[in-house]
C-alpha cells in the first residue's frame, strides 16, 4: 500500500487538473452585499468545485466531508472536514492547496460526526415531564428504546401537519432506528407509543413518562437524504399551535439557510441555544446503530446539508437530536433545518424543505410547519 502522503498528493493534484479542465472561469454576478445562499454566483462556483473533487477527497481515510463556508473577508470557500485523530491527518492537511480556481480551500479539524442521541443526564426543564398539552423542544422518544443495558432518546422537535393531521417531528434515529430484535427482542413498528419525557430522563422506566404520539414509520434511512420520523399526536397531549419551549410559536413558512445566518434551537439536553450557519451544501458521513447501544447498522453519506458552528458542543449535544433549527428572531421564527448530527465543533441539519417534501410524499399530502 502506498504511503498516505503520496496518495493524498496524487489525489489533490488530480483534482486540480480535473477542475482546471471542467470548470469555467469564475464570474461573479451578485453585488458585494448579497446574501451568501446557494443562489449566489460565488457560492455556486465554489459548489461546482466541491462537486468535482469531494468524491476523491472522501476516499482519503481522515476526510469526513466538505461544505461551502466563508473566509474572514466574507468570500465563499471550500471547507474540508478532517478527522483530528485520523490516520494521515497531517499529510492530508499539508496536501490541500490554499486556493483552487480562485476559491479558498480550508481544512477544518474536528472529531467524527455522530448522530446526537442521548443517554441519561441531569434533569432541567427541557427534560421534565410536562402537564399536557405539552410544548415541544423537549425530551422524548420511542417508548421501548431500551437495549443492551442502556436506554436512549432525543428531542420531540416540532409540530407539522399533513391533510389536517398533526404529527410530532423528530429524527429517524430517535423514533425508529431499532431495526433488529437484538437486545430487547422487538423492533420499532407503526403504532408504537412515543413518550415525553424520553426513557433517558425517567430512569429508563416508561411508567414515569406519558404517551404523546403514535409512531408512523416512514423509514427515511438509509435510502433518503434526510434523518426524520414522525408520531401522530395523541389527542389533547400536544399544544395544537406547535409552541416550542423558550421559542414559542413558529411561522408556517420556512426559509433557506445562508452563510452567517443567526439561528437558534430548543433541545432536550442543552435547552435554548444560539449559533450561526457556517456552511452550506455539505457532504458528510454519519454512522448509525441498529438499536440503543447496539451494533453498526449502516453509514449514511448525506449531501446538501447545513453546517452550524458548534464550538465545545455548545449549540448541539447528545440528546438534542430532533431539535428544529429556526432563524434567531423573537416572534414566529421560520424553520431552517432539522438537526440530527454533529461533532464537538460542528452541527449538521437537514434543510427543512427537504424534510417536508419527503414526509409529504410518505404521508400522502403537503407537509407544512404548524404555525402562524
Amino acid at each position: 500500500m502506498r504511503p498516505l502522503k503520496s496518495l493524498a498528493g496524487k489525489l489533490i493534484c488530480a483534482c486540480i487538473t480535473l477542475v482546471s479542465i471542467l470548470l469555467p472561469a469564475l464570474a461573479w454576478a451578485n453585488p458585494p452585499d448579497a446574501v451568501l445562499d446557494e443562489t449566489h454566483a460565488k457560492v455556486k462556483n465554489v459548489m461546482a468545485l466541491q462537486h468535482e473533487i469531494t468524491g476523491d477527497l472522501m476516499k482519503l481515510e481522515p476526510v469526513l466531508g466538505t461544505a461551502i463556508g466563508a473566509d474572514a473577508a466574507g468570500e465563499p470557500e471550500l471547507i474540508v472536514f478532517v478527522d483530528e485523530a485520523g490516520n494521515g491527518t497531517a499529510d492530508v492537511v499539508r496536501a490541500l492547496p490554499p486556493k483552487l480556481r480562485g476559491a479558498g480551500v480550508r481544512a477544518e479539524l474536528t472529531d467524527k460526526f455522530r448522530a446526537f442521541k442521548g443517554k441519561p443526564g441531569s434533569g432541567v426543564s427541557h427534560k421534565a415531564k410536562q402537564t399536557p398539552p405539552i410544548q415541544l423542544g423537549t425530551s422524548g422518544g420511542w417508548r421501548t428504546d431500551l437495549a443492551n443495558g442502556y436506554c436512549c432518546g432525543g428531542t420531540l422537535g416540532s409540530l407539522i401537519q399533513v391533510n389536517s393531521v398533526q404529527y410530532i417531528l423528530s429524527n429517524y434515529h430517535v423514533f425508529e432506528s431499532d431495526i433488529v430484535a437484538g437486545g430487547n427482542g422487538i423492533v420499532a413498528t407503526t403504532g408504537d407509543a412515543v413518550i415525553q419525557p424520553g426513557l433517558i430522563d425517567v430512569n429508563c422506566s416508561a411508567s414515569g413518562a406519558q404517551n404523546v404520539g403514535t409512531l408512523v414509520k416512514v423509514s427515511s434511512l438509509p435510502t433518503s437524504n434526510v434523518d426524520c420520523s414522525v408520531a401522530q399526536v395523541v389527542s389533547g397531549m400536544v399544544r395544537s399551535d406547535g409552541a416550542i419551549l423558550e421559542i414559542g410559536t413558529l411561522s408556517s413558512q420556512t426559509v433557506a439557510a445562508f452563510i452567517n445566518q443567526a439561528v437558534k434551537k430548543s433541545g432536550r439536553t442543552s435547552g435554548l441555544t444560539r449559533s450561526r450557519i457556517s456552511g452550506l451544501n455539505a457532504t458528510i458521513s454519519v454512522a448509525y446503530d441498529n438499536e440503543c447501544a447496539g451494533g453498526a447498522a449502516f453509514t449514511k453519506t448525506y449531501t446538501g446539508q447545513i453546517v452550524v458552528a458548534n464550538s465545545g458542543s455548545g449549540f448541539l449535544n447528545g440528546g438534542d437530536s430532533g431539535s428544529l433549527m429556526v432563524e434567531d428572531i423573537a416572534t414566529n421564527p421560520h424553520a431552517v433545518g432539522l438537526l440530527y448530527a454533529g461533532s464537538s465543533t460542528t452541527a449538521i441539519a437537514n434543510p427543512i424543505g427537504q424534510v417536508l417534501t419527503f414526509l409529504g410524499g410518505k404521508l400522502g399530502g403537503t407537509a407544512i410547519m404548524v404555525g402562524n
